[in-house]
């Protein structure tokens, strides 16, 4: 071999020594930061000459998992976090603000009129407990529609984040295609591209397709594209105020709906899923067992014409604005927030409202009273039968899962059993799903992460080859001048 031969052999190990060890202390740089994938290092022989190639590790199928269990933990999560703030209408049982207890409490309060039906006290004590009882709903129907606007609200947002992600996302594939057409070191944006793709998992299902020359398409887990070439628009128009009944608007991708009823391709996973599932979901039930409760009441409380029973009942204590008969089941939609107690039996409200008309009928006009004689201050007919309607199994609507024929205080137990067992098995679920995401991620992580400890040992391995080639040239040098000298 000759000098010069030798010579450039040896400065070429040098560069290549120099190009790996910078790459190791960027590794070493890079190891605090979640989003950085080690860099590899790769020897190339090109023209007798070795030359340095920067690689990156990653591994597509653990990435893909990750995608996927980090969508599906944010569905959950989403979904317990409206569960969570729907069954604080629900409270203890065991204490008087939950609607199982307003019931017994109003139970209890008509039971002990019934024993002494010229009590005042007593009536006023049933008076109060039915207006805490209406007061319950009232409440109970604003905070569901607070949670359905809230998460309205976070729908909005996280629609916003997804556009803002796509957009960050285009830059970087972009960075990285044409980085890699003109053989650039690209794998910091690579980096930042897989970062951006995590971040969007979050929010939505997220499929990941590889193309030519380092460009990726991203499609929804439903098949929607989300990037080919360029970031698709996701639409979605906010509703500011919400009312029962009220219907909130669907999320649109390229002009695809990808939510509600009308979705041909509905999403699957992620924040976004979970607060639709709270939306138009979870809580729309919730306020149809709170509806169906309402209308049984006021079934349970309603007054019956005493001479014609071809005339309809109509409402009694519990009324609502512009009633004209008793609701049928399926209850109207709202109906828990309008209940209230007529002003007829609480002479506090009305000029013309009485106690006795609690104990008497006659709400509706003489021809509703039960009382034949109304200076008989012990009448309790009515008060007991009341009782006994409190305690009857009636009907109510099957679809809602709490039993066809249950009394209403069953009924409003099974509604408080249901939405605490709704926020049960999702945090189950949840609890699942990040376990599933610690273990990808640790997989994924221990496929593309630095180890600090590694990076150091192959540092002083190329310290030491650096040293050699270094002496090899000094060497050669040295040859040189000898020969030079032996010459000259």
């Amino acid at each position: 071999m000759s000098l010069s031969v030798a010579y450039n052999t040896a400065r070429s190990s040098l560069l290549a020594s120099q190009s790996q060890m910078a790459t190791v202390s960027r590794n070493i740089t890079g190891a605090s930061d979640p989003s950085y994938s080690r860099k590899i290092a790769t020897l190339v022989t090109q023209g007798g000459a070795a030359r340095v190639v920067t690689l990156r590790a990653s591994d597509a199928a653990l990435l893909s998992k990750m995608l996927e269990t980090t969508s599906d933990a944010a569905t959950q999560k989403a979904l317990l976090e409206g569960l969570e703030k729907l069954s604080q209408t629900v409270g203890d049982t065991e204490l008087d603000e939950s609607l199982a207890a307003r019931i017994g409490a109003l139970d209890g309060a008509l039971k002990q009129y019934a024993n002494a039906p010229d009590n005042s006290q007593y009536a006023r004590a049933f008076v109060t407990a039915a207006t805490n009882m209406a007061s319950s709903l009232n409440q109970a129907t604003s905070a569901v529609q607070a949670v359905r606007l809230e998460a309205d609200g976070k729908i909005g947002d996280s629609v916003a984040r997804i556009n803002d992600l796509l957009a960050k996302f285009e830059k970087a594939n972009q960075q990285v295609v044409s980085g890699s057409a003109l053989g650039a070191d690209v794998t910091d944006a690579m980096d930042t591209r897989d970062s951006l793709i995590a971040q969007l998992s979050e929010e939505i299902g997220v499929t990941v397709v590889p193309r030519a020359g380092n460009d990726i398409a991203l499609y929804t887990d439903s098949g929607v594209p989300l990037f080919d070439k360029t970031a698709r628009q996701v639409k979605f128009d906010q509703t500011n105020v919400y009312a029962p009944g009220t219907v909130g608007k669907a999320v649109s991708i390229d002009g695809i709906q990808v939510t509600g009823p009308g979705a041909l391709m509905p999403l699957n996973s992620g924040n976004l899923v979970g607060l639709v599932a709270v939306r138009d979901d979870v809580a729309v039930t919730y306020q149809r067992q709170l509806d169906e409760l309402a209308r049984g009441l006021i079934e349970a409380f309603a007054e019956k014409h005493q001479t014609d029973a071809s005339q309809p009942d109509l409402p009694g204590v519990f009324t609502f604005p512009g009633a004209s008969g008793v609701p049928a089941s399926p209850a109207t939609t709202g109906l828990a927030g309008l209940i209230r107690v007529t002003d007829e039996i609480d002479p506090a409200k009305s000029a013309t409202g009485t106690f006795a008309n609690i104990r008497d009928g006659g709400i509706n006009g003489a021809a509703y009273r039960y009382n034949p004689d109304p200076d008989n201050a012990a009448f309790s007919g009515r008060l007991y039968a009341l009782v006994g309607e409190m305690s009857k199994e009636r009907t109510f609507d099957k679809t809602l899962g709490l039993g066809e024929t249950v009394s209403l205080r069953e009924f409003a137990q099974g509604s408080a059993s249901w939405v605490e067992s709704s926020r049960q098995s999702a945090d189950q679920s949840l609890d699942y799903r990040n376990t599933l995401l610690g273990h990808a991620s640790e997989a994924l992580s221990n496929a593309t992460d630095v180890n600090e400890d590694d990076e150091t040992a192959l540092m002083l391995q190329l310290e030491k080859s650096y040293s050699a080639s270094a002496k090899l040239i000094s060497v050669i040098d040295q040859m040189i001048k000898t020969l030079l000298n032996a010459v000259g």
